[in-house]
């Protein structure tokens, strides 16, 4: 059995203004490094060796700041842990959706069916779990966990596939526990309050 900790990447100004950011590329504002070593504080202690993060900038910024900060590698980044791709959306907020493409936010809020370009949460869910399957396999050890960085959706739709239970909105600098043996079987989260800084 092997341990996974997963923590959403620290805020970025578009958190901030409440737009989605999906796959573009939104870097950490200062809040965002805070909470990155918030994470790092409390992760130290828990055996971590290493961190996997996605390959947008704010989640791999926040993982190089955790890394650093306890001195463990950053083994690789990989664009399976990116957040689900929302099309349309990008950029807005969701007064901006509701304005500009009423009918597709329509569906987005009533039905949940994605937007014209955005990724379906069937797909994102697959290639989440396949990233962190591959960093249970690789980075991980029977006695030692490593550190995943990702996104908000992400880790939602991982949560989601894993448990059968959609959770909460996840906040920014937020950390769950995985548990793999031979598949992914558990998640749960270890913080739910925002992080002081």
């Amino acid at each position: 059995m092997r341990l996974l900790y997963l923590a959403r990447h620290g805020e970025t100004d578009w958190n901030a203004a409440g737009r989605w950011q999906g796959h573009t590329d939104v870097p950490l504002n200062d809040h965002g490094r805070a909470q990155a070593r918030a994470l790092a504080a409390e992760l130290a202690g828990l055996g971590v060796e290493a961190a996997v993060a996605s390959d947008l900038s704010r989640a791999h910024e926040t993982a190089r700041i955790v890394a650093g900060e306890l001195a463990i590698a950053l083994a690789y980044t990989d664009p399976g842990l990116r957040e689900r791709s929302f099309g349309v959306f990008e950029g807005l907020t969701r007064e901006e959706c509701a304005a500009h493409h009423a009918e597709a936010w329509h569906a987005w809020t009533e039905h949940r069916r994605a937007p014209g370009g955005a990724e379906t949460q069937e797909a994102v869910a697959a290639r989440v779990v396949s990233a962190v399957e591959r960093v249970a396999l690789q980075i991980a050890r029977d006695d030692a966990p490593a550190l995943v960085v990702t996104h908000g959706g992400a880790l939602r739709a991982l949560v989601s596939a894993v448990t059968g239970q959609m959770p909460p909105p996840v906040k920014n600098g937020e950390l769950w526990r995985v548990t793999w043996q031979e598949r992914l079987i558990d998640a749960r989260p270890l913080s739910r309050e925002p992080r002081s800084c």
